[in-house]
């Protein structure tokens, strides 16, 4: 099996139900119905509540945009999640996030030219991943940053990220606009 494991839903097919949350999408700040949403669609009461949780994470933490999309990245490299990777990395690019940082991300690798609250960003992110935990200076630096709120989006922001690379990962779309995949796997990546 490779490819349609959620295929579009044609709109003469949507239930109700499926017609509504396009709606409440599409008239919301993501402007349309695309990536993980097409398939979620299949599923219109998760959807709806991945959606809100989406839209709150991704446009009303206060954190500055280009830091929501270092942490977006972080998450799509962690799940070699090559849709997530391709959207976010034009969105990070737009807001402002240096061409090294991402590259040395896309490479598995801490990238060496970063800001400071960059750094701290990347750091939560990377150990969110990979222990689902925040040593405690890293967690006094964060919250001495960001505050305690901004812990909870930034930890918040890492695991609605890696629930919908799962999703893009699971459902297999193609890449927009034909582009090849630009995660090479890393050591450990499973296929």
């Amino acid at each position: 099996m490779s490819a349609d494991r959620f295929p579009v839903i044609a709109a003469e097919a949507m239930t109700e139900a499926q017609r509504a949350l396009v709606a409440e999408i599409a008239g919301g700040p993501r402007g349309g119905v695309r990536g993980p949403f097409l398939a979620l669609l299949h599923n219109p009461p998760l959807a709806h509540r991945v959606q809100a949780l989406g839209e709150h994470l991704r446009f009303g933490t206060g954190l500055p945009p280009v830091l929501v999309e270092l942490a977006v990245l972080v998450t799509a490299r962690r799940w070699s999640c090559q849709f997530e990777w391709v959207a976010h990395a034009r969105i990070a690019r737009k807001e402002g996030l240096p061409e090294p940082v991402i590259a040395a991300i896309a490479a598995g690798q801490r990238p060496t030219s970063m800001t400071e609250d960059e750094a701290l960003i990347y750091d939560v992110a990377m150990a969110a991943h990979a222990t689902g935990n925040l040593p405690d200076p890293l967690f006094g630096a964060a919250e001495a940053r960001f505050g305690r709120a901004g812990i909870l989006d930034l930890l918040a922001l890492c695991g609605y990220y890696s629930l919908l690379a799962m999703v893009l990962n699971t459902a297999r779309p193609a890449l927009p606009d034909g582009t090849p995949p630009p995660l090479a796997p890393l050591p450990g990546d499973r296929p």
